[in-house]
Formats: C-alpha cells, sequence, structure tokens
C-alpha cells in the first residue's frame, strides 16, 4: 500500500444538532425522547453530511438523492483520487485498475467511470465496481486489489469507496433499525493506491496485505442490508448481529490467525470497521482483547459516525499517519457487511 486518503463533505455538524434536525423531521406522535435516547448511545460526536443540515426536511424522493448523490460522489472521488495518487508518488496515469465500491447510490455509468477522464486515468484503465458488499466493501476492495495484484505484480491498482450514507434517510420510518441508521451513518469517501510485488515501488514505507479471507455465515441473509423500492434505500439492521459477531466472528478471526501462527495478542494494529459501540466492545471482549486495541476505530467512529465501506481506509490513513509500525508488526482489517459477511486482511509492516 502507497497512498491511502481520506475526505469529507464541508457540511460538519455536532451529533446534537443533527438530532435535533431529525426529530423536527418525524411524524406527529412520533417517540422523539426515544430518537434522543438512541442518538446519545452510539458515541458519535460529529457526522459530515452531503447536503447542508437544513436541506434533509424538504429533501425530494429517491430520484433527488440519487442525483445529490451522483453529484457529491463525483466531487469527492475526484478529490480522494487526486490526494491518493499524488501521495503515492505515481501518476493517475499509471493506475492499470481502479475499483470502486458504494451501498448508498446508484450510477450508471458508475462512479470510477464518471470521474476517469478527470481524474487522469487512463482510457484503457481496468474497471470494477462494487456494489451491494455494505460496510464490509472497504476491506474487500483490499482484499481483491491483491488478489488482480497477485496476477499483475507489476502493475498499480486503485481503490475508491464513496459513501453519502445521509442520502438514505427516511423521514418517516420510525423502526429501531431507520432510527439507529439516523444516529451513526456518516458520509465521506477513501482511495487507496497499492502496487504489486514487481512494480518498481514495491517495498515503500506501510503495510503489505499477505492474506485475506471472505465468509459469509449461513442463514443470516436477512440480517443486515437495505429495502430497496421507491422511497430508496431503507435500512434493514438485526439486533442479532453483535451476538453474531460474538459467536461466529471471533472464531473466524482466530482461526484466520491461527492459519498464520498468530494470536490476537500478536496483531500490533487494528484496523476495525466502527459498526458501533456495542459491535466494537462485543468483538473486543470475544477476542479477549486490550481497551485500547480498537482505539482508532472508537476514534473514527466519534468524529466522523460510521462511513460504512470507508470507514477503515480512514482508519488506516490515521494509523499511517501515526507513529511508524516497527519493521514485521502485524495488523489485521476487518469489516462485515451483508450477507450476513465478514472480511479479513492481513497486513505486515
Amino acid at each position: 500500500m502507497l497512498a491511502v486518503s481520506a475526505v469529507f463533505p464541508p457540511h460538519r455538524h455536532p451529533q446534537r444538532e443533527i438530532t435535533e434536525a431529525i426529530a423536527r423531521c418525524l411524524p406527529p406522535g412520533s417517540d422523539r425522547a426515544l430518537l434522543r435516547r438512541v442518538h446519545a448511545s452510539v458515541q458519535v460526536d460529529t457526522r459530515h453530511l452531503a447536503m447542508p443540515l437544513d436541506h434533509y426536511a424538504a429533501a425530494g424522493g429517491f430520484t433527488h438523492a440519487n442525483g445529490i448523490f451522483i453529484e457529491t460522489a463525483f466531487a469527492l472521488g475526484v478529490r480522494a483520487v487526486g490526494l491518493a495518487v499524488a501521495e503515492s508518488g505515481l501518476r493517475a496515469d499509471d493506475i492499470d485498475l481502479v475499483m470502486s465500491t458504494t451501498v448508498t447510490g446508484v450510477a450508471t455509468p458508475s462512479l470510477e467511470a464518471r470521474l476517469a477522464a478527470t481524474a487522469g486515468l487512463r482510457p484503457d484503465v481496468r474497471r470494477v465496481p462494487l456494489f451491494g458488499l455494505g460496510c464490509a466493501a472497504g476491506a474487500a476492495g483490499v482484499a481483491r486489489l491483491h488478489d488482480y495484484l497477485a496476477g499483475r505484480p507489476g502493475h498499480a491498482a486503485l481503490l475508491l469507496s464513496t459513501e453519502l450514507c445521509s442520502l438514505t434517510l427516511q423521514r418517516t420510518d420510525t423502526s429501531m433499525a431507520n432510527l439507529v441508521a439516523g444516529a451513526l451513518f456518516g458520509d465521506g469517501a477513501a482511495a487507496l493506491v497499492a502496487v504489486g510485488r514487481d512494480h518498481p515501488l514495491h517495498g515503500a514505507p506501510g503495510p503489505t496485505v499477505v492474506a485475506t479471507r471472505s465468509r459469509l455465515y449461513p442463514g443470516t441473509e436477512r440480517l443486515l442490508g437495505w429495502d430497496i423500492g421507491e422511497w430508496g434505500f431503507r435500512m434493514v439492521m438485526s439486533r442479532e448481529v453483535p451476538e453474531l459477531i460474538r459467536l461466529h466472528v471471533a472464531e473466524e478471526i482466530e482461526s484466520f490467525l491461527a492459519a498464520h501462527d498468530l494470536k490476537p495478542s500478536d496483531v500490533a494494529t487494528w484496523i476495525c470497521h466502527p459498526g458501533g459501540p456495542k459491535i466494537l466492545d462485543v468483538l473486543s471482549d470475544a477476542l479477549g482483547l486490550p481497551e485500547p486495541a480498537f482505539a482508532a476505530s472508537r476514534r473514527s467512529l466519534a468524529t466522523a459516525g460510521n462511513l460504512s465501506s470507508a470507514s477503515v481506509l480512514h482508519i488506516l490513513r490515521d494509523v499511517r499517519a501515526a507513529a511508524p509500525q516497527p519493521p514485521g508488526a502485524a495488523g489485521l482489517m476487518i469489516a462485515f457487511g451483508p450477507g450476513f459477511s465478514s472480511e479479513l486482511v492481513l497486513l505486515r509492516w
């Protein structure tokens, strides 16, 4: 990995302001006290939004929201790609493959095709748009970049994640899943540049992908995802998710690490998707990790909320910018998504 960038839309607000704006949108007779309790419980302090906060009350339907998504995601994507490419030491036309991921809007042509010329990518760049992996897509995108570069070790590849979760807000839905989604999710984008082992820039300081693992958990298809219709994207989020992580995902992580002669205590850097404070608590407890293990994830959650697929890339950017890891230090990237699924990426510095 040569570079990681992270960008946000300009509209940043304290959680309490977002809470009150959503409360004003609820239908008459709704339990606003419950909404405020949910918003106060998720340990989010600030979030960035695709639109000015006062625009959400009067926002139109899915067509309008998706139009804002395409316009804003394009602008954020160009910024994220430009920053990552500049940091990497490459030029945009050195990129051989671009992979884009989102789960908060629909665009055909896909986002990476729309911004390719503006970002300076070659007309013959290979493109892989991903949709539907949800919050797992940041880690899954890193894993699929690794697969591509293993087969073409002289190439350079780019991953772009663009998520505008606020545009999926369902103003009249008072279900607990929608209340939690309205409390947790924020907007942002990220880009990552990586090269294969035969590339001239391979060996630059920073983490290298060692191995990856993807896992689907049978019978869990309705635990997490979207119901999509004329109203747009409506959140599906089961209360069973934290317990599933406790019972199965923690075991999956231990098995994955053991295959590389590692234990959770051997991992120096945890890059875990901040699905919410309860998920981080459950995973930390199940793996027997000390309180600081997920500190980077908790900081990301507090300052930006859950950015879906972009979160792990933002956390990776922050980790890379902090004190350098000693050579050989192990890191683990973890993310969860619809399916129900988990994505694991083992890193070495």
